[in-house]
């Protein structure tokens, strides 16, 4: 995870704290560790969180709740892959949340998404309002891993978690023979940044993907992508469930 600690010349007004957090180790993870043709099996599609996995999870939340971070979080902003979900979910839901499935007995939060001027909005464990939004989601195409669950399945997995800002049930985005570029990449995450402006949260966290979150980080510096693979490595890629504070990803404006 990585918080803002640096010192900025703009009013706490106009500034937005962002958490990052890379989902737990995930099945596609363990995998490419033993070959990278493993990636494009059927049998890792959506992978979830591994057993591994499971205990960074355990031991972030447990990390959240000490230093009182899960009380000043306004919104979580996740991933809509399995692995990301069990992680937000894990993390900063409610104690009822705490299976890695997401399976719990809460009543849904308020739907923050479509109402920008609204307060944050609270559930009914007072934990943060949980999001999924397709902008942050891992790089797109060819591996099965990459590719999401239907969105009816997700609602039936976790109750509590808002879907109102995906647009298809069905994954539409995933091409099963094209790599998402890059550039693409990149130009996705200054999309996603202009929508972070849009929210009336100030301390938000997002849950996502090392690759994801490592051109967030490049995105919020530059304006143009990175012109080779070597200008993009001077941006450190999160590995599973890291907690980093060296980086200082806050908005301000």
């Amino acid at each position: 995870m990585v918080t803002a600690t640096a010192q900025f010349l703009f009013s706490q007004h106009y500034c937005k704290i962002l958490h990052l957090v890379r989902h737990g180790q995930a099945m596609h993870n363990v995998e490419a560790e033993k070959s990278l043709e493993a990636l494009l099996s059927p049998k890792l599609f959506d992978a979830e969180l591994s057993d591994l996995g499971r205990e960074q999870v355990a031991k972030l939340r447990k990390r959240v709740l000490t230093s009182g971070l899960l009380k000043k979080i306004d919104l979580v902003v996740i991933s809509p892959q399995l692995r990301a979900m069990q992680t937000a979910v894990g993390v900063f839901g409610c104690e009822d949340h705490m299976n890695v499935y997401g399976l719990d007995k809460c009543k849904p939060p308020v739907t923050v998404a479509n109402d920008l001027n609204a307060k944050p909005a609270l559930n009914c464990c007072s934990c943060p309002a949980l999001l999924a939004f397709e902008k942050c989601r891992d790089r797109m195409g060819l591996r099965p891993s990459d590719k999401r669950r239907s969105v009816s399945e997700y609602q039936s997995i976790f109750p509590s978690m808002d879907f109102s800002l995906m647009e298809s049930d069905e994954d539409e985005l995933w091409n099963p023979d094209i790599r998402e570029s890059y550039k693409e990449i990149f130009y996705r995450m200054v999309e996603f940044v202009e929508w972070l402006w849009t929210r009336p949260e100030k301390e938000i966290v997002i849950v996502s993907h090392g690759v994801i979150l490592q051109f967030l980080l490049y995105a919020l510096e530059n304006d143009a992508p990175p012109q080779s693979n070597e200008t993009l490595l001077s941006t450190k890629r999160m590995m599973d469930s890291e907690t980093d504070s060296s980086a200082p990803p806050t908005l301000c404006g």
